[in-house]
Order: structure tokens, then sequence, then C-alpha cells
């Protein structure tokens, strides 16, 4: 196989050099071994002339936030198990799988390891916005591709020509989950909360306020906490008092659970809209009944179709409960990085894959028909889905 290109990054020079320093937590496949003449050694059980496509993975593993990344490395492992068996002869996929643990120094630290170290030729990851505004211009620098597959945020792909998401943008969701309430529900007014340490957070707050204003809303109330609080008694009298018709929360899924806990209790019985946060199942599970009557848009709807269909039963019956979207768009992820990487014709080059990547055109995927567009994002349908007695169901 050809050696990877080598980019120089003379200004990140220092700051990798102390990054690389921190500690990255185990990887999760087998590495090849550079033989003395330069080439890579074939990898145990490659067949000959197969592809080797190793691809590095930072997920959110550990922490409060771990239900997101559990979700991601299944249903990237599942679609790794799939392709190696319907490429057998053709291309292997090798993850190499790091945890980040929801920090940005840990995601930097990951990604520089699984550059320098691992020799990958793309990466999918990290979790967060946050994370990805943190460790995407590394892999940008050194030309390595990066998707991310729940990096909602507005500005991911600015990062550069190298950062690429199959995630739904906040900025397309949550206007359709705002609008679906709108009509339902006959909203004029809003309350606004959301977790203000948090860069995810902070853009979907800055989303809905912008779109509660294309529509013509009133806000009546916009209250602020911290991921990692507890108790939002304070902030949601503020917001009952002033009387809303629906509450817009952008927060990851354990506030915006404990957020809607207190709310049904307080007797706030109006609408919530989320953001991504909202889309999963944890959500329920920390929230209970006090999930009911809220919305969140999304691409991935578990049914639908025998391709949908068919991944959730192997899913349920792999891992023994059912997948979400983050679930979903990891292994739509997965198929999209080695289907790029077997129309590139090479598993080691990092701008072919780049280039494949940009080329890709009506991909099905269980998330539905994807392309990117000219800015690396994602075009694809939304969903609008509302919890009722625990369930997400779609919005007719």
């Amino acid at each position: 196989m050809r050696l990877f290109k080598k980019k120089a990054f003379s200004i990140f020079a220092s700051s990798v050099l102390a990054v690389s320093m921190l500690a990255g937590c185990g990887g999760g496949g087998q590495s090849t071994a550079p033989a003395t003449n330069g080439e890579t050694k074939q990898d145990a059980g490659q067949a000959q002339g197969e592809l080797l496509a190793k691809i590095g993975v930072v997920s959110f593993l550990t922490g409060s936030g771990s239900a997101y990344g559990e979700a991601i490395t299944n249903g990237l492992k599942m679609a790794q198990e799939e392709l190696n068996e319907v490429n057998a002869g053709k291309l292997k996929v090798e993850l190499v799988i790091e945890d980040s643990a929801g920090k940005k120094d840990q995601a930097i630290s990951a990604v520089n390891k699984l550059i320098n170290n691992d020799n990958v030729v793309g990466i999918i990851g990290p979790t967060l916005s946050g994370e990805m505004f943190a460790a995407g211009p590394v892999a940008n620098q050194n030309g390595v591709p990066i998707m991310g597959t729940s990096t909602t945020a507005e500005g991911i792909t600015d990062i550069g020509e190298y950062v690429f998401r199959n995630a739904l943008p906040e900025s397309i969701a949550i206007p359709e989950a705002i609008k679906t309430a709108v009509e339902k529900h006959g909203v004029k007014k809003v309350a606004l909360m959301y977790a203000s340490n948090n860069d995810f957070a902070v853009s979907g707050y800055k989303t809905m306020e912008q779109a509660v204003k294309d529509m013509g809303l009133e806000v009546v109330d916009t209250q602020t906490f911290a991921d990692g609080d507890t108790d939002y008694s304070a902030q949601l009298t503020a917001v009952a008092s002033k009387k809303p018709d629906a509450v817009l929360v952008s927060a990851l899924y354990k506030e915006a659970g404990l957020v809607l806990a207190k709310a049904r209790e307080m007797g706030l019985d109006v609408p919530f809209v989320g953001g991504n946060g909202f889309n999963s199942p944890q959500l329920v599970k920390q929230a209970g009944a006090a999930a009911d009557h809220s919305y969140v848009a999304t691409p991935w709807y578990p049914s639908g179709s025998e391709k949908v269909d068919a991944f959730v039963k192997k899913y349920t019956e792999k891992y023994g409960k059912g997948p979400d979207q983050f679930a979903a768009q990891a292994y739509d992820a997965l198929y999209i990085m080695a289907n790029s990487v077997l129309n590139a014709g090479v598993a080691d080059d990092r701008d072919a894959l780049k280039d494949a990547l940009m080329e890709l055109k009506d991909f099905e995927g269980v998330t539905g028909k994807f392309a990117f567009n000219e800015n690396r994002d994602p075009v694809m349908e939304v969903k609008v889905l509302h919890i009722e007695g625990g369930e997400f169901v779609l919005v007719q």
C-alpha cells in the first residue's frame, strides 16, 4: 500500500507536541506493524490483494453522556461486521476506538494518537460538538478526513475541508420541531432554557432563539443552567410564572430529563421542544412519564422500510435493546466511509478518501437517502417525533 501523504503543520507543532503527551485510552483494533522496507505488513486474516482500511473512532464512552458513545460504537461495530463479510476479499475495515469521556482535551489527544500512532485513513467522531470544535482542527490541519455522527452545532464543517458530518444540523432540525409544536398547539409564547457551559447546547439555544424570532413568537423568559446541575426549581419557577405556551430546551439527555421531571412535578404541563439531546431513549429513562408531550426532530425513525426493520431487528438481537438515532447515524457513517474507500480504490490515501466522500451521491442508509452538500453537511429528510407513553412517535 502507498504511504500516507504527510502535511506540514508548523503553526500547530508546539501545541500538538504538548497534547500528544496526554494519555490516550486503549484502542479497539489490531495494529499493523511497519516493515523494515517502509511498506505495511499484511494484517493477519487479511486476504491477498484485499484493501485494509484503518478507521479511527473517538467516542464518549465513560462519564455522564456515555449512553451516546455506547450507541455509537454499537452501531459502528455492527456495520464493521457486515462490511467485512460482504466485502471479503475486497476490503477489510479495522476500527481503532478511543474514549474521549466527553472532554475536549481527551478528544484532542485521541485524534493525535489515531493520526500519528495508528496511521488511520479517516476518523469517525468525536461525539459532542464541543469536542469536534477542539479536535477537528487537528485532523483538518493534518489532512485527515473526520466525520461527526452526532455533531449538530452550527459551524462544525466551517472548521475545514476535511471535516464532514452525517448528523442533521440543528439549524435544520430545531426549526422543524418548533414549527410542529406551533401548528399542533397554537403556540404563541415560549420560554427558553439551555446549558450555558456546553458548546452544543449554546449553539442549539441560538438556533432556537432565531427560529422563534423568524416565526414571530414571543419569548417570555430565558433561563440558563450548567451541565451537572441537579436542581432546576428556581429556573422553572420563573418560567412557570410567565405562563408560556411551550418551553424550548437545549441540553444533553441527563440535564434535559431532570428539567422535564421537575417541570411536570411543578405542574408545568405545556409542550417541551428539545434539540438533539432529546434524541435518546435515555431521556425517557431519566424523566419517565414526564418526557411525554415533548417534540424533537431527527433523520431517524425505527420503522418504515424493510432496510430499517432489518437493522432494528438485528441490532436488538445483538445488543438486547433497540437502536436510537446515534446508533443509526454511526452505522450509516461507517458504510459511507467504507464505500468511499472502495470508490477511491485505495485504503491509505487520506486525500483520495476526502475526494470520494465529496463525490458520494444517493447513498441509501437506515437514516434514509443521503449525500454531502458542498459544505460537507448532510442532505437528508427531517422527521419530527413526539414522545407519547414513553415512546418516540412519528408526527403525521
